[in-house]
C-alpha cells in the first residue's frame, strides 16, 4: 500500500527540491571553477543546502559531477525531445518502407532543428551549460562520456542522417561526418562565441526581432547545403 503519511510526503518533496538545487548549482559551479576548484563547501553554499547533502544524495563530489552531466543532458534533451522523436519516427517509417527521406522533407526537419538550437544557444539559460561542456571538451572525463552518449552523439547522428538525405550521400561516410561536423560548428558558434556574436551583431539581447533574424539565418544555413552540387546560387 502506498504511504500517505503527509510528513513523509513533505520530506520526500524537500529531498527532491534539495537534489534539484544541487544539480542546477553544480552545473554552474563546476563550469566556472572546474572539478578541482569547485569545493564541496562552495557547491553547498551556492545551492543554499547543508554540506552533508552532497554525500547524502550523490555519495560525494564526484557523484554530483556525474549527476550534473546527466542532468544537463536531460535539460538539453527537453528542448528538442519532441522534435527528435518526430524525426526519428519518420526515419523509421521510411526505412520500414524501404524508401529514402525526400530532400525537401529532410531540409524542413533540419531547419526546425537548427532554429530551435540557435535560439537555445543565445539564451541566458544556456550560459552555465556551455561552460560545463567546454571544460569537458578540453579535458574529457566520465562526464563527457555521459553527455556525448546521451545527447551529443544522438543529435549529431540525426543531423548527419538529415544532411545525408539532403545531399543524397551515405551518412556513414567520412565525408558526410566531416560535412555534418562543419555544419554543427556553424550553429555552435552562437553559444561558444556568444560574446563575439553579440558584439558583431550589435545586440544587447535576443528579443522577438532578433529571434526572427536567427530563424531566417538558420533556414539559410540549411538552404545552402548542396548548392555546390546542384548549381544553385
Amino acid at each position: 500500500m502506498r504511504n500517505s503519511d503527509p510528513t513523509t510526503q513533505v520530506k520526500a518533496e524537500r529531498g527532491d527540491a534539495t537534489r534539484e538545487k544541487l544539480l542546477a548549482t553544480a552545473i554552474d559551479i563546476f563550469g566556472r571553477y572546474g572539478f578541482d576548484g569547485a569545493t564541496t563547501r562552495k557547491l553547498a553554499d551556492a545551492a543554499g543546502v547543508n554540506l552533508q547533502a552532497i554525500p547524502y544524495y550523490f555519495g560525494g563530489k564526484e557523484g554530483l559531477y556525474i549527476a550534473a552531466a546527466e542532468h544537463l543532458a536531460s535539460l538539453i534533451g527537453g528542448h528538442v525531445g519532441d522534435l527528435r522523436a518526430t524525426i526519428l519516427g519518420r526515419i523509421a517509417e521510411l526505412e520500414g518502407q524501404g524508401k529514402p527521406m525526400p530532400s525537401a522533407e529532410a531540409r524542413a526537419f533540419l531547419t526546425q532543428m537548427v532554429q530551435r538550437m540557435i535560439v537555445l544557444f543565445v539564451s541566458k539559460q544556456s550560459e552555465s551549460w556551455a561552460r560545463f561542456i567546454i571544460r569537458e571538451q578540453m579535458e574529457p572525463t566520465e562526464a563527457f562520456t555521459r553527455l556525448y552518449g546521451s545527447i551529443m552523439r544522438p543529435m549529431i547522428e540525426m543531423a548527419r542522417r538529415l544532411i545525408g538525405a539532403i545531399l543524397e550521400d551515405d551518412p556513414a561516410s567520412e565525408h558526410m561526418r566531416l560535412r555534418t561536423l562543419s555544419f554543427v560548428g556553424s550553429v555552435l558558434v552562437f553559444r561558444m562565441a556568444h560574446a563575439a556574436v553579440y558584439a558583431q551583431l550589435e545586440w544587447d539581447t535576443a528579443g522577438p526581432k532578433e529571434i526572427e533574424t536567427l530563424h531566417r539565418h538558420a533556414a539559410e544555413l540549411v538552404a545552402i547545403l548542396g548548392a555546390e552540387k546542384d548549381g544553385r546560387p
